[in-house]
């Protein structure tokens, strides 16, 4: 079921990030557990001049360059309503970027409102490039999976499957062979705008991985930091299924399945499972024809236009004229 995540606190944000982006606070450090509750920062804009009802009070707002610059160029007066009438939104924190000075009237109202006012030396754009990353990342809805998530040569693939099917197992071997996992039993999936969907373990069981017989492994602790990472965009879903005699499968890998994951339509295969069949090897293979479909290369696609170009030079130009015998006309004698 899709969920939103709990919203974080001023003060996480810069637990997590005051170091990578150089945040400092300049007042209303009073404010600092108020929560932040949307994945997008707002530059406030029209909202300084007195047109407020664009403003949303779950998002950080941003004072770049033009928005300091405009501040300036106001009468002492009309600056310092402007921004009373601003911080009554209540946003859950000021963050003024490129080095600039904040005004003395938005540190006075900051202060007085217990509204963190926070400092980065950063341009605009790259500080909302790398705040909307982690806001995505911990504020993004999100939705559970049964499944195993792997890193195969950089291609994201999810594999999924009834329990008892062999899954664990499968990614296990595809450890051994040097490739990451990401999650296994539990994936957590968020999707990033527009259309990219990528999954993470659960905190809890983070890095482990449940082997039937053997019982719960760590991965990171058996195999080292090179055979996890926290995240990774899915690429290709692989659905393991029991063998069925009856059943067609695709044998020429022409066939366009898709699994819908938060509207996102994956590319699928359905990869059949018995004994005897190496299921890490067909994994990673699939892994090494996604690159080629990332590169334009299809060898399937590319087979079947070749031998549909020989059926056309091998078939006749026209039908040969019928030679059984003739019914007479009316005019036969």
């Amino acid at each position: 079921m899709e969920q939103t995540t709990t919203p974080i606190s001023v003060r996480k944000l810069l637990d997590d990030l005051a170091a990578r982006l150089d945040l400092t606070i300049a007042a209303g450090k009073s404010g600092i557990d108020r929560p932040i509750e949307a994945p997008f920062v707002q530059r406030p804009g029209l909202a300084l001049s007195g047109y407020l009802r664009m403003l949303e009070t779950g998002r950080i707002q941003v004072f770049g360059q033009n928005e300091i610059a405009y501040l300036e160029f106001l009468p002492a007066e009309a600056r310092a309503g402007a921004l009373e009438h601003f911080i009554k939104v209540n946003p859950p924190c000021v963050v003024v970027t490129r080095g600039r000075t904040p005004p003395a009237e938005l540190v006075h109202h900051a202060e007085r409102s217990g509204v963190p006012l926070l400092l980065c030396p950063l341009p605009s754009a790259v500080f909302i490039e790398q705040i909307h990353e982690y806001l995505f990342n911990r504020l993004a809805p999100i939705r559970t999976i049964h499944g195993v998530l792997m890193d195969i040569l950089g291609v994201g693939i999810l594999i999924m499957g009834k329990s008892g099917i062999g899954k664990s197992e499968c990614a296990l071997d595809l450890v051994l062979r040097g490739h990451r996992l990401v999650a296994d039993d539990v994936v957590e999936v968020y999707r990033r705008p527009p259309a990219t969907v990528i999954g993470r373990g659960a905190d809890l069981i983070r890095y482990h991985m449940e082997i039937r017989g053997l019982g719960v492994i760590s991965i990171k602790d058996l195999f080292g930091i090179s055979a996890i990472r926290d995240h990774k965009v899915i690429d290709l879903v692989a659905c393991l299924e029991e063998w069925d005699e009856d059943e067609s499968y695709d044998r020429l890998g022409t066939e366009k399945l898709t699994h819908e994951i938060l509207g996102v339509q994956m590319p699928k295969i359905i990869v059949p499972v018995k004994p005897g069949r190496p299921m890490a090897a067909i994994i990673e293979v699939a892994a090494r024809d996604r690159l080629l479909h990332f590169h334009g290369i299809r060898p399937a696609h590319d087979l079947a236009k070749r031998l549909e170009e020989r059926i056309r030079e091998k078939a006749p130009d026209s039908q040969e004229p019928a030679t059984g015998p003739q019914t007479p006309g009316k005019g036969a004698a």
